[in-house]
């Protein structure tokens, strides 16, 4: 479900080098009929809440951003589900998943129009999903047991807990060191959040998002 507290425009530029995104305008994309997480979007933050529930925030992101080879952000814990392996398909709750999205330049401009659906079954998308949860070393990208395979990787910053930290992530250097290459366009990202495999709930927030 989503609440929009405010309207503004989707992108703020911050510096000539850094973009901060905007919440305001994410779609929601549900991964089960019934299941949809609670999101409360304000501008630069997201207030998340999942109660046996999961489901996927995703924005689309514009040409002048596609080159971007850094991110960082915000993000808080209050309430968190309990340690799971992040490998193991239909077991893998974690408290916030931020994914970055590539596709080859050839193709990102046919593609501008593609959902997060659409974009996740493709075999020439490229997916890393840094993620707050699960017991898995910090640090070690982990092949995603989702999608077509080789195409996405988790890699967790934090285990499950509760408390709030800044992350910021050589988006190039960890694609080099997930899938053996540079990363193409940046098209898209998203925001999730996974609670209903250990039927639990999970209270949390993303803010200062800034790519570059």
């Amino acid at each position: 479900m989503l609440r929009t507290l405010t309207i503004a425009a989707t992108f703020l530029a911050t510096t000539a080098t850094a973009e901060a995104i905007s919440f305001a305008n994410w779609n929601e994309q549900r991964l089960k009929l019934l299941s949809s997480n609670d999101y409360t979007q304000s501008g630069g933050t997201l207030g998340i809440r999942s109660d046996n529930t999961v489901s996927i925030l995703w924005t689309r992101l514009p040409q002048p951003l596609w080159d971007a080879t850094r991110a960082q952000w915000n993000w808080q814990v209050t309430q968190s589900v309990p340690p799971t392996d992040l490998g193991r398909k239909g077991g893998d709750d974690r408290n916030i998943a931020v994914y970055f999205l590539w596709l080859p330049a050839g193709a990102a401009a046919a593609a501008s129009q593609a959902d997060i659906r659409s974009l996740l079954g493709r075999d020439d998308v490229r997916i890393i999903q840094y993620v707050w949860g699960g017991n898995n070393a910090v640090g070690q990208p982990i092949p995603s047991p989702y999608g077509v395979a080789g195409t996405a990787v988790t890699i967790p910053l934090r285990q499950a807990d509760t408390g709030q930290d800044s992350v910021t992530v050589d988006l190039a250097a960890d694609h080099a060191r997930a899938f053996g290459s540079a990363p193409g366009a940046l098209v898209g990202m998203a925001v999730s959040a996974d609670s209903d495999d250990t039927v639990t709930m999970i209270e949390a927030q993303v803010s200062g998002l800034r790519v570059e």
